[in-house]
């Protein structure tokens, strides 16, 4: 009889997770809700105490040097000041010898490829649940480098990210056991009664190599954690070059990865924090380097492009810039439409890759039950919704959140020097943050002729309302805008359904996500894992989705061999 102290770390933590992952499993399946990880910050899910002790290990962080090593170091860095007013001040190892670096990082690599599918699974599993553990840290982590409000940070960069991590793992789990790990092959004789011809083959999940994961500053772990453990569960040893702004979120992923891999009995510089100062370029010069085999990479479109282009060896994963789109031809409840479409521009002050940007409507109007609203009456109902919605200081601060960069602010500020200002934005004190930057969503009057404003993204809290032909002109501008610069979402409202369906077509020919007469408690800019796809690969805005089996099934090949029996 095998004693639980003779099963290895690694095959009892799948033993303890099974069930989490079998769920997971079934619901990508299925695409059903599931969520494996609570959402909401209540002591009544996560305990009294948890909150507070969430926010104090976060703030034991403050000042300090944060307690991981990265071969070939150099001295440290320390980048990172809150949107809401304040340096952070945690000092980290400053990358610096490259060669160094990978060398470290892929020393235990064999080990963790030798550990097989179900034993890597395990793994990851485990380091989810430990990452959980620390969810209200991380929370505030998230919130003081992204700006995110605090229930966002906490279910955006928590729960939900845990939950595409999860994802990400029990996609890559069916991928890499699709194929047995051996099999009898036997072939009849050429003529009864002759031995048949018996072969035994050993299939064997191989890694690509090194990952990189080029880390964002707004959702430093929601978009970082899928590709971290779709590259690792797969055997990919993996480098997290995190943003300058947005260190410390990924600093404590780093730090629970190595150790649960150092007690499972693998060398934990297989996943290592490359930390950098903001003009070191690391990304860049890892991104080319021939031991890279995979990156992920969120953010802009000029160094998305370029690692296309250039990093040659590697398979380039990213996610960049779009302009995301709402078709708006009519409407049965013109209210709840307002606050919908309000609530989706002001969540986050647009700071997400799935905000809404262009509102597409005729400039005769839309049908509602209330007859025809023009332009400007949309325009007004979707400020009544913003004064309900952000009124209040206190209650704006919450959905808000803080400026992310002063990027941000410059597009917010040359906005109505694009066309006609319809909404304009405002300040927003934050009753606990004197020097936290906050402001509300502006909404600009267009027309369709001026493309050269609507066609590129305005990443920030900007919403144009693009007046049109009519509804005909508006699908067109849709389909063609997102086919050239691409989109993570799109919209529609019409109480027509031939002008529904038309929108389903233009969405499949541009390869974009659409949502359908959204009033309720869904929103364009949200997506829910295991059942909506975040991205398609279809379009310019990016070439993975979050997540399906081609994001996980080219980490890593099947290498066999075979001998007669």
């Amino acid at each position: 009889m095998v004693s639980q102290t003779d099963v290895p770390p690694a095959a009892s933590f799948l033993d303890r997770h099974r069930d989490r992952l079998d769920g997971a499993k079934a619901a990508s399946a299925g695409r059903t809700w599931f969520s494996a990880f609570d959402e909401s910050p209540s002591p009544r899910v996560y305990g009294e105490g948890a909150a507070a002790e969430g926010k104090a290990a976060f703030e034991a962080h403050l000042g300090t040097a944060f307690p991981l090593t990265t071969p070939g170091a150099e001295g440290d860095v320390a980048t990172e000041t809150s949107p809401y007013g304040f340096e952070l001040g945690v000092r980290y190892p400053r990358a610096h010898d490259v060669d160094a670096l990978l060398e470290g990082v892929s020393a235990g690599a064999r080990a963790w490829r030798d550990a097989g599918p179900d034993g890597r699974t395990g793994v990851c599993l485990e380091i989810l649940d430990r990452l959980h553990g620390r969810v209200f840290e991380l929370a505030n982590a998230v919130q003081h480098t992204s700006g995110q409000a605090f229930v966002m940070a906490f279910q955006a960069g928590g729960a939900h990210a845990l939950d595409r991590a999860l994802e990400a793992i029990a996609y890559a789990h069916t991928e890499m056991t699709r194929t047995p790990a051996t099999a009898v092959w036997e072939k009849p004789g050429p003529k009864p009664g002759a031995e048949p011809l018996r072969m035994e083959k050993t299939f064997t999940v191989v890694p690509r190599g090194t990952a990189l994961v080029i880390g964002c500053n707004t959702f430093p772990t929601w978009n970082s954690w899928p590709g971290l453990f779709a590259s690792l569960v797969t055997g990919n040893p993996v480098v997290v070059k995190p943003h300058p702004q947005a260190v410390l979120p990924l600093a404590i992923t780093v730090q629970v990865c190595q150790e649960v891999l150092a007690e499972a009995g693998f060398d934990p510089r297989l996943v290592t924090l490359a930390a950098e100062a903001p003009d070191d370029r690391l990304a860049s010069t890892l991104a080319v380097h021939p031991q890279i085999r995979l990156v992920d990479y969120t953010g802009g479109n000029a160094f998305g492009d370029w690692l296309e282009e250039n990093a040659r060896q590697a398979i380039v994963f990213t996610e960049k810039a779009g302009v995301n789109t709402v078709v708006v031809d009519s409407t049965d409840s013109f209210r709840a439409m307002c606050g919908n479409l309000a609530f989706s521009f002001a969540l986050y002050s647009g700071q997400m890759c799935t905000a809404p940007q262009n509102v597409y409507l005729p400039a005769s109007g839309i049908r509602t039950e209330d007859g025809t609203k023009s332009p400007a009456e949309v325009a007004q109902g979707i400020g009544a919704a913003f004064e309900k919605l952000l009124g209040d200081d206190a209650r704006a601060v919450e959905l808000l959140g803080g400026v992310v960069n002063s990027g941000v602010l410059e597009r917010l500020a040359e906005a109505p020097s694009k066309g006609e200002v319809l909404v304009p934005s405002r300040e927003v004190t934050h009753p606990a943050y004197d020097d936290a930057t906050v402001r509300t969503p502006t909404l600009v009057g267009l027309t369709a002729a001026d493309a050269e404003v609507y066609e590129s993204e305005c990443f920030g809290p900007v919403g144009f309302l693009i007046s049109t032909d009519g509804t005909d002109e508006s699908i067109d501008l849709f389909r063609d805008t997102v086919q050239r610069r691409g989109a993570m979402t799109a919209a529609v409202y019409s109480t027509s359904d031939e002008v529904v369906q038309r929108m389903r077509e233009a969405a499949l020919d541009a390869g974009v996500a659409l949502s359908e007469n959204l009033h309720g408690a869904v929103f364009v800019n949200q997506s829910a894992a295991f059942s909506d796809f975040h991205g398609t690969g279809a379009n310019p805005a990016a070439n993975a989705s979050y997540t399906d089996g081609a994001y996980v099934a080219s980490r890593f090949r099947v290498v066999q061999s075979r001998r007669h029996i």
